[in-house]
């Protein structure tokens, strides 16, 4: 089972790059665009980023694959061949479903909160006021930040107790010390939280270059048939928008599947538990973070790890397609 999975995995992974060194552009009359004449040179140029790609992409993808399928401890040499039981076990676990459910709702979340917020920052950024690049220039700084020093900014932002800047305020204004960090209630929101923050400058740049790419005759036509400012914002901005919109709307959910852990293992290792001795797993315990716990923690379950990582590049890939096959339709290119 194993090497069939193997086999199948190589197949699967280097089809996209032999399909893209066999295309070849061609004009109207035949012609080859861009044609070199040593048929030998292209796959030449190619061959350091094909290196690079089978060393560390292709290579580690087929033996996390592989080691999916295989009973194997971290600290042990022996292997003993698993088939799908993982893919069993997991689709049968309560913590696994919880994290799974966890996983979406706070991708959703992030996603939806990033690009509104950093949309509307955007207009406002575009606006001509004295110091407008010094404003956009602070606004897109926590993007420069590593998302480990975003989780310890926020660790000391909702700390329990007084010493943390939002409880000290709230403790003043309204005597209250919300529970920020261990009430599964509250805790995915700051997680939320300090991601939106993190991604915020990011998708601000894209849409202020996006802003300043819409023809102004557009917005002044519009204006003069009568259209209001939310119309033209609908009917005009918006939609010559749509290539900054799907481009960070990838960008956003690839992010929030992967690019959250360092937050997530800094403010809650996972926690807080859920359900009758964390039955139910941890209130932030997302797929990433799920994964690698799997692997390096005491357990140390290797092949259970990988075929949890399988699970979320899957997911992520179903995803990415599933909105180039319905969203990229509704995108409108040039003017």
């Amino acid at each position: 089972m194993g090497l069939a999975l193997t086999a199948f995995s190589t197949l699967i992974l280097l089809i996209p790059a032999w399909t893209l060194l066999s295309r070849q552009r061609r004009s109207s009359d035949g012609d080859t665009i861009g044609y070199f004449r040593n048929r030998v040179l292209p796959y030449f140029l190619l061959l350091p980023s094909l290196i690079f790609l089978l060393v560390f992409l292709y290579y580690p993808a087929i033996q996390i694959m592989t080691q999916s399928t295989r009973l194997i401890r971290r600290n042990s040499d022996r292997q003993i061949d698993y088939c799908l039981q993982h893919y069993v076990d997991l689709s049968e676990s309560v913590s696994y479903q919880r994290s799974f459910s966890t996983t979406i709702w706070t991708t959703a979340a992030i996603v939806a909160i990033t690009m509104i917020l950093a949309l509307l920052i955007a207009i406002l950024a575009s606006q001509r006021v004295r110091g407008a690049n010094v404003y956009r220039t602070l606004l897109i700084w926590p993007y420069a930040i590593s998302p480990l020093v975003i989780g310890a900014i926020f660790l000391n932002m909702f700390r329990q107790g007084g010493s943390g800047i939002i409880n000290w305020a709230l403790d003043g204004l309204f005597g209250i010390q919300p529970a920020w960090l261990t009430d599964p209630n509250l805790a995915p929101w700051v997680i939320v939280s300090a991601a939106v923050w993190n991604a915020l400058g990011f998708n601000v740049l894209f849409y202020i270059a996006g802003l300043q790419n819409i023809p102004k005759d557009l917005l002044e036509a519009a204006a003069i048939d009568g259209a209001n400012l939310v119309q033209r914002f609908f009917r005009v901005t918006l939609p010559l928008l749509s290539p900054f919109t799907f481009f960070l709307l990838i960008a956003n959910v690839t992010y929030s599947f992967y690019g959250i852990y360092p937050v997530v293992d800094v403010l809650t290792e996972g926690g807080p538990p859920l359900g009758p001795a964390g039955i139910e797993g941890g209130a932030t315990n997302v797929l990433i973070y799920d994964a690698y716990r799997g692997a390096f923690d005491a357990s140390a379950r290797v092949g259970e790890a990988s075929a949890r990582a399988v699970i979320l590049f899957i997911l992520v890939a179903a995803i990415t397609l599933l909105q180039f096959r319905y969203v990229e339709r509704r995108v409108t290119y040039g003017g």
